[in-house]
C-alpha cells in the first residue's frame, strides 16, 4: 500500500472529492517517474491526474481508499455511476472522459485501479443530446 493511502495526513471524511496537496510525493519511492499532477480524495476514493510525457493525454487513475488486507489489493468494484460522480467532481461535468479496453496481450492489469482517459474535445461516438431531448 502506498504512504499516500496510510496517511492520516491524507484521511477525508467526506464522500466529495477534496483536492489533495501534492508534497507526500517527494519521498515517495513506490512511484513511477511519472507522478500526478493533481491528486483528490474523498472517504470513499482517490484520484490521480496524470499527463503523459510523450503524448501529452491525461489520465484519471481512481481506486478505492479501502485496502483488502488478505489479498493485498485495493477493494474492487467500482459502479459507472460512481466513476462519473469522481469524473464530475475532479474535472469537470462537461469533461469528456473514456474508459479502454485493449487487446489482451497489451493489458496492464497491476491494481485495481480504474483509468479515464480525459478528452480534450467531444467525440464522434457518444451521446450528443441533452438529457429530455430528443435527436
Amino acid at each position: 500500500m502506498g504512504r499516500w493511502q496510510q496517511s492520516t495526513n491524507h484521511h477525508v471524511h467526506t464522500r466529495r472529492m477534496t483536492e489533495q496537496p501534492l508534497d507526500w510525493l517527494d519521498d515517495d519511492p513506490d512511484l513511477p517517474a511519472n507522478k500526478p499532477i493533481r491528486c483528490w480524495r474523498s472517504r470513499d476514493f482517490s484520484a490521480m491526474l496524470f499527463r503523459d510525457e510523450q503524448t501529452g493525454y491525461l489520465r484519471l487513475a481512481i481506486t478505492r481508499t479501502q485496502y483488502d488486507r488478505h489479498t493485498g489489493e485495493y477493494r474492487d468494484g467500482i459502479t459507472w455511476d460512481e466513476l462519473q460522480r469522481i469524473k464530475n467532481q475532479t474535472v469537470g461535468e462537461t469533461t469528456w472522459a473514456v474508459e479502454c479496453y485493449p487487446p489482451e496481450d497489451e493489458v496492464e492489469n497491476v491494481a485495481n485501479i480504474r483509468h479515464l482517459w480525459i478528452l480534450d474535445h467531444t467525440p464522434d461516438f457518444g451521446w450528443k443530446h441533452h438529457k429530455g431531448t430528443q435527436s
